[in-house]
């Protein structure tokens, strides 16, 4: 198999289509990604996901091969937060202590103090002392969220994701209406009047956790919908149910997630292609936070 031969591994987040989630070694959000890419034994490092994780990858682990089915499997989050324009903002608030969400460039990792991640993002805040203001990065959801939980004032860079910002409240209600007894559960992403409706907001991976622990039947899930590819197969006995976007589109799936294909996935390993690098320094740089927020975890 041409995985063996070049003593590769695959990882797939969970918004990945079906296809590759099923042929994956490994399959996590962010954080779990992160995690399994700093350990792995792999001569070679394919991330099925968009360009900010095998970036993170890479920043990880330099000596790898790191490569990405799609070189256009970006992320608006990460395209909207432009590194100049981020140093701009740092000026403005001297003696802030920065933390940036990762869904986001090399280049602003690199101007950060910490990363998280939407699994550890509460975790982390509580832990900066609570006199120290604080820098949010790139997702105002998220942060909103987070200083919700935390009771910490944040100051958000204006940024959002285009998937969680697209799902309809109103389609939301009408499924409520139609489903009581289904649990709605959200990922952190999303509007906070969207997260109002939620029994259970967590990252992808909780999501996963809390659909497996509940005693609920249905949920409705408030998420891309690939992480239901990995609900249905541990819990065929239970229901879940997406949550159409603005006007009853399909936008809730993340384009450029699903950039990434069987068949480009099977071209990178034979060709070796669509490999990332970066600038050394920028990449030390970057390294600085992500491995603060490694050991900051829990």
């Amino acid at each position: 198999m041409l995985r063996k031969e070049r003593n590769a591994i695959i990882l797939a987040h969970y918004y990945q289509e079906g296809d590759i989630q099923d042929i994956a070694d490994f399959i996590g959000d962010s954080l779990e990604l992160s995690r399994k890419a700093a350990s792995t034994k792999a001569d070679v490092i394919v991330f099925c996901g968009v360009h900010f994780m095998a970036e993170t990858a890479k920043i990880l682990c330099p000596q790898k091969t790191v490569l990405i089915p799609d070189l256009e499997a970006g992320c608006t989050l990460a395209d909207d937060c432009p590194a100049d324009e981020f140093a701009d903002f740092r000026n403005r608030h001297p003696n802030h202590f920065v933390i940036s969400y990762i869904n986001c460039t090399a280049a602003v990792k690199a101007q950060s103090d910490l990363i998280c991640t939407s699994s550890n993002a509460v975790e982390l805040v509580n832990q900066i002392p609570k006199d120290q203001p604080i820098l949010f990065a790139p997702d105002q959801n998220l942060g909103k969220w987070v200083q919700q939980q935390s009771g910490r004032e944040l100051t958000f860079w204006p940024g959002s994701c285009i998937v969680h910002e697209t799902f309809s409240e109103e389609a939301l209600i009408k499924l409520k209406i139609k489903h009581p007894e289904a649990q709605i559960i959200a990922h952190p992403e999303c509007q906070s009047h969207l997260l109002d409706f939620a029994h259970f907001i967590g990252s992808t991976s909780k999501l996963l956790k809390q659909a497996e622990i509940s005693p609920a039947k249905s949920f409705i899930v408030l998420t891309e919908p690939g992480i239901l590819h990995q609900m249905r197969l541990k819990m065929p006995n239970k229901t879940f149910i997406e949550v159409p976007g603005i006007d009853g589109c399909s936008c809730n799936e993340c384009p450029y997630m699903r950039l990434n294909t069987l068949d480009k996935l099977l071209e990178c390993l034979q060709t070796m292609q669509h490999q990332i690098d970066m600038d050394e320094e920028v990449r030390e740089k970057a390294l600085k936070p992500i491995e603060t927020m490694l050991r900051m975890s829990k």
